[in-house]
């Protein structure tokens, strides 16, 4: 097994990929080791025609307490590094976001910083009613501005604002209230409740969900004349596929879907 390969798990079962952080030692911190584990596999995953959706999760009490300060300053004479460590971790985020399949995150815990920023990357998110989050860079002096990103484009202003400004605690009832994670439920039923949802999601068309996920990412950012153009010709475009077809068929004829992916 590789250093790399040891960061990062991968198990896919009946179309559905676990991808696990897997160093609670250093409470799942994105070091670049981990961030170059979690690209690789992000990579491996998008060619993978038998996965359909993706969990992400992690080892042990804290799902990802963000950089790894300890190495950041290690390298605090080496301004080569720190960009490179801070364009390595974009980069994971928009792998994440530009993944032809869905990706939800599991979340048991804290996941502060980069961590909260990696829940915030994923499509959908679903937390252990004990799990916290947080975007405490301006504690010591670090403003957390990539984390702010995906944290900018899933909760509005003000509530982005506050996390970043005040690099307070949330909980995960707060988080679901503003829009960071889908649903908090007790770590009891957190595994069925994140399968349940894969499933849900993994018995759909996987050319479907990969056309869809591409159009909501991109009509995010344009003018709303722009957005429903961009999207009319999505909606024509896919009307060709074969599953768009057969799925249509299929609901009419009251009969289950024979989906081909394509």
């Amino acid at each position: 097994m590789s250093a790399q390969e040891s960061l990062v798990s991968r198990v896919t079962e009946e179309g559905i990929t676990t991808l696990t952080l897997n160093h609670p030692q250093r409470r799942n911190s994105l070091s670049m080791a981990m961030l170059e584990a979690l690209s690789v596999e992000l990579d491996a995953i998008a060619g993978d025609a038998s996965t359909r959706v993706v969990i992400l999760a992690a080892q042990g009490p804290t799902f990802c307490a963000g950089h790894d300060l300890g190495e950041i300053r290690e390298q605090f004479d080496n301004p080569d590094f720190q960009l490179a460590l801070f364009n390595q971790c974009s980069k994971v985020m928009q792998q994440i976001v530009s993944l032809p399949k869905p990706v939800i995150a599991r979340v048991v815990g804290v996941a502060t910083a980069a961590g909260c920023q990696l829940v915030a990357s994923c499509d959908l998110a679903v937390a252990a009613d004990t799990a916290r989050f947080a975007t405490p860079g301006v504690n010591i002096g670090l403003f957390c501005s990539t984390p702010m990103v995906a944290l900018s484009r899933n909760v509005s202003r003000k509530h982005a604002m506050e996390m970043l400004l005040t690099g307070e605690m949330i909980s995960a009832a707060r988080a679901e209230d503003i829009g960071l994670v889908n649903r908090a439920v007790d770590e009891q039923v957190l595994d069925d409740t994140v399968h349940k949802m894969a499933r849900t999601i993994a018995d759909k068309s996987g050319h479907t969900l990969k056309i869809g996920k591409e159009a909501f990412y991109r009509q995010l950012e344009m003018p709303l004349a722009e957005a429903y153009a961009y999207t009319a010709t999505v909606m024509a475009d896919n009307m060709q596929a074969h599953d768009a077809q057969e799925g249509i068929c299929a609901f009419l004829d009251k009969r289950k879907p024979d989906w081909k992916d394509h």
